[in-house]
């Protein structure tokens, strides 16, 4: 039997904006809640000259294709932890603040984000690339997504917070997994659209703004 949303989210005003204000009563269905386990975000799929953005769920048995309307990705409170007292991570807030971190190595406990390119054939854009651009975060806080080398230095991917275009390029039959990073608890929205240039005729093409609704449990 499925939790009701607003038991997962915590009572008060955090589970009544996101339940009661997303939709008019008679319209609304409760969206599935994703918070543990292998997930691709944001899913780039070309088929009969469309670019789309959706969300590949492999945390089910068989996985399924979801739209990102119908999901709310849950930031659980086992991920609050704090920034490292590095000037290197200063993106995320003040040494010793409070963050929520989904990491880029799994743990099981907690939802694992992938952003994926698998059902973009090799040589359909020119490159074998498509950017994933997030055009808009609103919440509680910042959000950031960034990736750590071998010696644990992060490679910042997005971030809110610093008033920049961000994009990420993602490569036709790859999929990536990265760090995700949320200042306070709270709800999230975040903004996307995948852009990419067609091989064969140089035009461009665009998928529809997909809207990703985070929430982080205090």
């Amino acid at each position: 039997m499925r939790t009701p949303l607003r038991l997962l989210l915590g009572s008060g005003a955090l589970a009544t904006a996101l339940v009661a204000g997303a939709a008019p009563a008679q319209a609304y269905t409760a969206p599935v809640v994703l918070g543990a386990g292998h997930v691709d975000v944001a899913d780039v799929a070309y088929e009969d000259g469309a670019l789309t953005l959706g969300v590949h769920d492999e945390s089910v048995e068989p996985d399924v294709e979801r739209d990102a309307d119908d999901v709310v990705f849950l930031v659980k409170r086992a991920a609050r932890t704090t920034v490292p007292d590095s000037a290197a991570f200063r993106f995320l807030g003040a040494a010793g603040s409070a963050v929520w971190i989904l990491p880029e190595i799994q743990n099981p406990d907690l939802l694992w984000p992938g952003l994926a390119a698998e059902e973009v054939e090799p040589g359909v854009f020119t490159g074998d690339t498509v950017t994933l651009k997030v055009e808009k975060v609103t919440g509680s806080g910042r959000v950031a997504v960034f990736t750590e080398d071998a010696v644990g230095a992060p490679h910042v991917l997005v971030d809110s917070g610093d008033a920049r275009p961000d994009a990420v390029t993602l490569t036709a039959g790859t999929h990536q997994h990265a760090s995700w990073a949320f200042q306070r608890a709270g709800v999230y929205l975040v903004q996307a659209r995948a852009t990419a240039t067609l091989a064969a005729t140089g035009a461009t093409v665009t998928s529809e703004p997909v809207v990703y609704r985070f929430v982080v449990q205090p």
